[in-house]
């Protein structure tokens, strides 16, 4: 069976959502930015502040190019990773792309509590998630499936995303 990948915004829910969806079908679930974590053995903040940026994307790549060869899981990958176009491909080579989306309100407010969050502390983080979604809708766009998840439960994102995956 295909695997699925859960791709979206910080904060529209790619980790809840996918921990729920990979109990409910039996399967592992595969956090990217867990993974950079371990593997760099620091907070991917910390990557942001002293590695920066380029750095993350690359080490990035491996871990998604690694965790797309898997079968039968479901895979958070990181709000930014479907922008590079082999990660996409990795990614799609082998699975069902779902991109969960919210609006800039809620995915303010469900992460302004969090210091972890690199490119949002700014001094106007409403803006800069406008900016970054408007930047990366394109690439959101070519998931074969997207829930908008402001007005959902997280149960009913996960059964809206079965229904896509065994129809």
């Amino acid at each position: 069976m295909k695997n699925i990948i859960l791709v979206g915004f910080m904060g529209t829910g790619k980790s809840v959502v996918g921990k729920l969806l990979a109990k409910k079908l039996n399967r592992d679930f595969l956090e990217s930015d867990d993974i950079i974590e371990a593997k760099e053995k620091m907070s991917i903040k910390d990557i942001f502040e002293k590695k920066l940026e380029p750095y993350f994307r690359l080490v990035e790549k491996e871990v998604i190019k690694e965790a797309a060869k898997r079968e039968n899981v479901v895979i958070s990958a990181g709000g930014g990773a479907i922008i590079d176009e082999e990660n996409f491909k990795n990614l799609k080579n082998n699975g069902i792309i779902i991109c969960l989306k919210a609006s800039p309100e809620t995915i303010l407010k469900r992460t302004k509590d969090l210091k972890t969050r690199p490119l949002l502390n700014v001094l106007d983080p409403k803006k800069r998630i406008e900016e970054l979604l408007a930047k990366r809708e394109l690439f959101y766009n070519k998931a074969d499936y997207s829930v908008d998840t402001d007005n959902l439960s997280i149960n009913d994102v996960v059964l809206k995303i079965i229904t896509f995956v065994v129809s």
